[in-house]
C-alpha cells in the first residue's frame, strides 16, 4: 500500500506531465494555425488584387466564397461541439454500446 507522500509525489509527476503534454499541444495548434492562417489571407489578398486588375480571373470567386462560407459553418460546428463538452470523454460511446450489446443478449436469453 503506498503512503500519502508517495501519492503525492505521484499526482505531482502526473501533473508535470499533464503540463507537458497541454504545452506540446498548444506549440504545436499555433504552429500550425498561424502559419497556416498567415498563407491562406496572403493568398487571399493576392487573388483579391488579381481581381482588381484581371477580370479573367473573376469566375473564381463563386468556389472561394462557397469555400469560406463551408470552412466557417464547420469550424462553428466544432467549437459548438467543444463548448457543449463532445470531446470530454470520447471513449464513453464505445463502452455504452457494448454494455447495450450485453443487455440485449440477457433480454433475448430471457425471452
Amino acid at each position: 500500500m503506498s503512503t500519502p507522500d508517495e501519492l503525492r509525489n505521484e499526482s505531482r509527476g502526473g501533473s508535470q506531465r499533464s503540463r507537458l503534454k497541454n504545452f506540446i499541444l498548444w506549440f504545436t495548434a499555433i504552429g500550425i494555425i498561424f502559419p497556416g492562417g498567415y498563407g491562406f489571407i496572403s493568398k487571399l489578398l493576392q487573388f483579391i488584387k488579381t481581381l482588381e486588375t484581371d477580370s479573367e480571373g473573376a469566375f473564381t470567386i463563386i468556389p472561394i466564397c462557397n469555400y469560406l462560407i463551408m470552412a466557417t459553418g464547420f469550424t462553428c460546428l466544432l467549437v459548438w461541439a467543444a463548448m457543449h463538452g463532445m470531446f470530454r470523454d470520447i471513449e464513453k460511446p464505445k463502452f455504452t454500446m457494448l454494455e447495450l450489446d450485453e443487455a440485449i443478449e440477457l433480454a433475448e436469453k430471457r425471452a
